[in-house]
């Protein structure tokens, strides 16, 4: 099949062509079209049947000849001839009846014109005399089909200079196909469903997005036409937007547009390497700072692990220290209370002595008052009792009042010392 032509629109045929070319013209197409449909030139003809009538005639001579009993050298003659009549009208009508249906393709069989069946890829015989191959069918091959759509607009109703629309198609059914629509027909019908699709999608889309049609999904499209072309046994495999062609106008404004985006793009590169390259030098600057900072902070370990050392020298100094003025202060502790608890006993001792000697002291002190107070309980006076009150019958005379008058004087006069104690207050009374 041959490929179309870029920018061009495929043209799909059907051509009238002997058995030689049909191979020929399915694979290559003619003349830049698209051949899938060859009907091929008939060679059938009835020329056989006049040998089967001569040998047919030649034979009932024969037979004619040998009923009148005048067989010689003409009923021979007749036989033989009879006989070569009917092997060459059976070996051309055996000859006639071979049809050969090329790999990939199919053959509609008809028979007085109306379409019998298909006859698949291989060698057949067709013994039927008005039996006829009318149509060979290429329904293996993926036919590719281009078809441009000038001044499509968009949906601000700018039209775009043309859309290339490229699809692949096959047959599925060729008695379908030959019998509905036919290849010049359908040519038409595939084109005019093809515009459709790519202007209903046009319209879909902005004019400065134009270019995203290039390339984008289809498949609603594909799906659409196999909707359209099922009914005529034909199948879209595949179909893409390869190309979309803008007007001169949004061609220099996108190409401004694209050259601006390449200078951002650049700038961004540009940008992007120098902060690339900030960040990397601050990345190195980072690491150095790592480095410098591990190294101080090995140092400040070694210090740490150096101050360790020496505090835990000097704690263990401080806890021998500490140890020794415990042990000094212990043993002095224990000194003082070995003298204390000694002074202590001593003093028990000296108190128990004192108690002791109290007790004597107390003893003595008390024989001595008692000493005492029976020698003056000896030396004590004899108490005079003068009662002048009168009552109960005291004696109130003149004679008694004389006499105490006389002896109060000598008691004043006595010394204190010599008096005793009990006298001075009988005689106060």
């Amino acid at each position: 099949m041959s490929t179309p032509t870029k920018g061009r629109s495929s043209t799909i045929s059907e051509v009238v062509a002997p058995w030689s070319d049909v191979a020929r013209l399915l694979r290559g197409g003619e003349a830049g079209t698209l051949v899938p449909v060859v009907i091929p030139k008939h060679r059938r003809r009835l020329g056989w049947l006049a040998p089967l009538w001569l040998g047919l005639l030649a034979l009932l001579s024969g037979v004619m000849f040998s009923i009148r009993g005048d067989a010689g050298f003409f009923g021979v003659l007749a036989y033989l001839s009879g006989a070569f009549f009917l092997l060459v009208g059976a070996l051309w009508w055996w000859r006639s009846s071979i049809v050969e249906i090329e790999q990939g393709t199919n053959g509609v069989l008809t028979r007085y014109g109306a379409v019998s069946r298909t006859l698949d890829p291989g060698r057949h015989y067709l013994w039927h005399p008005w039996s006829r191959v009318a149509f060979v069918v290429d329904v293996a091959t993926e036919i590719p089909y281009s078809a441009p759509v000038m001044a499509c607009p968009t949906r601000e109703n700018v039209p775009l200079r043309s859309i290339e629309f490229f699809l692949k198609l096959r047959i599925t059914d060729a008695v379908l196909f030959v019998r509905t629509i036919g290849a010049g027909n359908f040519d038409l019908v595939l084109s005019s469903a093809v515009q459709d699709a790519i202007r209903q999608r046009a319209r879909m889309v902005q004019t400065e997005r134009a270019y995203d049609l290039r390339g984008s999904d289809v498949a609603d499209m594909q799906d659409l036409l196999n909707r359209q072309l099922d009914r005529y046994g034909v199948r879209i495999t595949g179909c893409n937007i390869p190309d979309v062609q803008l007007p001169a106008q949004y061609q220099q404004h996108l190409a401004t547009r694209e050259r601006v985006a390449k200078e951002s793009t650049a700038y961004e590169q540009e940008w992007g390497l120098t902060r690339k390259r900030r960040i990397d030098q601050l990345q190195m600057d980072i690491e150095r700072a790592k480095k410098v900072r591990d190294a101080r902070i090995v140092e400040v370990k070694a210090s740490l692990n150096k101050a360790r050392e020496q505090v835990a020298q000097l704690l263990e100094e401080q806890e021998t220290n500490a140890q020794r003025v415990k042990f000094e202060i212990e043993t002095r502790g224990r000194s003082g209370l070995i003298a204390a608890e000694n002074e202590a006993k001593a003093q028990r001792r000296l108190a128990q002595a004192y108690r002791d000697n109290r007790a004597v002291l107390q003893y003595e002190l008390a024989l001595r008052r008692l000493e005492v107070g029976a020698e003056l309980a000896g030396q004590a006076p004899q108490p005079v009792v003068v009662r002048t009150d009168g009552d109960g019958g005291a004696d109130t005379s003149a004679l008694a009042t004389l006499l105490a008058a006389q002896l109060l004087p000598r008691a004043v006069a006595l010394p204190a010392a010599e008096r005793p104690s009990g006298a001075v207050g009988n005689d106060a009374a």
